[in-house]
């Protein structure tokens, strides 16, 4: 018990000594002196106003009952800050949940608001108290009863918005890279208009025959025919990208090789090109295909938008879900698409620390059952932290293949690697290693819980340093339907 520098008696007294103030007490007000011959000495307590009786973390020893003034239990929070749990009056007792569920040591701050007199009973006395006063048994097993259902209301109440609190949290850690992307991309659409607006000025000073307006309407056509494209591997889209540049060098194409990689990105073949390079000179092909990359750009940037719009969306949906426990009906889901998606939304990042991904797309079949946009979340948090991992100039690689009974995903970084003493506890939720302000914490949390509960597979990471590989299985054949 602290004092805190004021004076605080403590005197052994017999019981019968306080008996008047004794018996008008919650707890001895239905019992007679006779009933008391279990307990016969107990020690009074003198405390002014503000001393401690009961420190978090103390052990729990006496069962109090307060004769004069007020005592107050509060609960100390991470924050520092003290929440109240309850106020004893004169008359009322407390301290006996303690000893009657087996709890050793306290939580709460306990400390007197007034200057007060208590009695305090040892856990012996408080026994023997039980044993010899059926009347006092009644009061304290009613009180532990109250007591009780508040802790387990409270508790309720502190777990709904711990939950409410983790959602928000990682609610807010998932819109964060879709956010982002939308307004990078949207900038990006703003100097790629200028640049497309420029160069149909210039195109449209010059007279076309029908053959070229037929043949740069089924170009266009094919550029505003939509987002979804099959996804290469790196390997494949690099042969792709190659060749188009050399066959547009080749054909006297100003900027070959730096608009090429948008052209192979919409889906452009060379043969449908070839209808371009025939109808019109030289010149005025180069021009062509420079506005025809622009405006394929301007495609692009659109799809961008679009994919993290759609990702904001399926994230507020999931919120929904979440609260109404909404069922959807299953859907098939290509695995090396939602992959390219989301590399697609984190482009800005890997250009802003120039990374490279090194896609080999090997699964097949690549399709899974799922309900929802979750997988897309383990895409975008686990890309996200090998960027954060790679030092500038890096490279990432993200393999698929197949195994007996799964898809298996593999996302690689080269960095510095996961320190031994923090791999047990990467997939705790609000641990993170990041500087203040830059992480949740929740990521890692968010991406095992999807996989081994929505899905019903499992997620294991190998690290070392300059490599550490986050090794994804989903059931190939049924993945679990319950990703919401």
């Amino acid at each position: 018990m602290s004092e805190s520098g004021k004076p605080v008696e403590i005197e052994p007294i017999l019981l019968q000594e306080v008996g008047d103030a004794l018996f008008e007490t919650r707890p001895f007000s239905g019992t007679s002196p006779d009933a008391l011959s279990g307990v016969e000495r107990v020690e009074r307590v003198k405390a002014p106003e503000g001393v401690v009786l009961v420190a978090p973390g103390d052990e729990f020893r006496y069962y109090w009952l307060l004769l004069e003034g007020e005592a107050r239990a509060e609960r100390p929070e991470p924050d520092g800050s003290l929440t109240l749990v309850g106020i004893a009056h004169a008359g009322e007792a407390f301290g006996e949940v303690p000893f009657l569920t087996g709890r050793t040591h306290s939580p709460f701050l306990i400390k007197t608001t007034k200057d007060s007199v208590l009695l305090r009973f040892t856990e012996d006395e408080f026994w023997s108290l039980l044993a010899c006063c059926p009347s006092v048994r009644k009061v304290v097993m009613a009180d532990m009863a109250i007591r009780l259902q508040a802790y387990q209301t409270e508790a309720l109440h502190r777990e709904k918005l711990v939950s409410l609190g983790t959602l928000a949290a990682g609610l807010m850690h998932e819109l964060h890279n879709p956010g982002s992307a939308a307004k990078r991309a949207a900038s990006q659409l703003r100097e790629n208009l200028l640049r497309l607006q420029q160069m149909s000025l210039r195109n449209a000073a010059k007279q076309k025959t029908q053959e070229q307006l037929d043949c740069m309407r089924d170009l266009l056509a094919h550029a505003l025919g939509g987002c979804r494209l099959q996804a290469m591997s790196s390997l494949e889209q690099a042969d792709a990208e190659e060749a188009m540049g050399e066959w547009l060098a080749s054909a006297g194409v100003e900027n070959a090789f730096s608009i090429a990689p948008a052209l192979v990105g919409i889906g452009f073949k060379q043969e449908e090109l070839a209808c371009v390079r025939d109808a019109f000179d030289a010149p005025s092909f180069s021009d062509a295909l420079n506005w025809l990359e622009a405006l394929v750009s301007s495609v692009a940037l659109v799809c961008a938008i679009e994919e993290s719009i759609s990702r904001v969306s399926e994230l507020v949906m999931a919120v929904k879900k979440f609260a109404y426990d909404e069922r959807t009906p299953g859907k098939e889901l290509d695995v090396h698409d939602s992959l390219q998606s989301t590399i697609t939304i984190l482009g800005h990042k890997l250009r802003t620390k120039d990374l490279s991904i090194q896609k080999r797309f090997a699964a097949s079949p690549s399709i899974i059952k799922t309900r929802g946009s979750a997988l897309s979340q383990v895409w975008t948090n686990l890309i996200d932290n090998a960027m954060d991992a790679s030092p500038p100039g890096g490279q990432i690689e993200v393999s698929t293949w197949t195994e007996p009974g799964w898809l298996v995903v593999c996302i690689e970084d080269h960095g510095t690697g996961i320190p031994p003493e923090v791999l047990p506890h990467i997939w705790e939720a609000f641990f993170t290693t990041k500087p203040q302000g830059s992480g949740t914490g929740l990521g890692l949390e968010i991406v095992h819980r999807i996989v081994t509960q929505k899905f019903g597979g499992t997620i294991e990471v190998k690290s070392e340093p300059g490599d550490t590989k986050f090794i994804v299985r989903l059931p190939a054949k049924e993945a679990a339907a319950t990703a919401n």
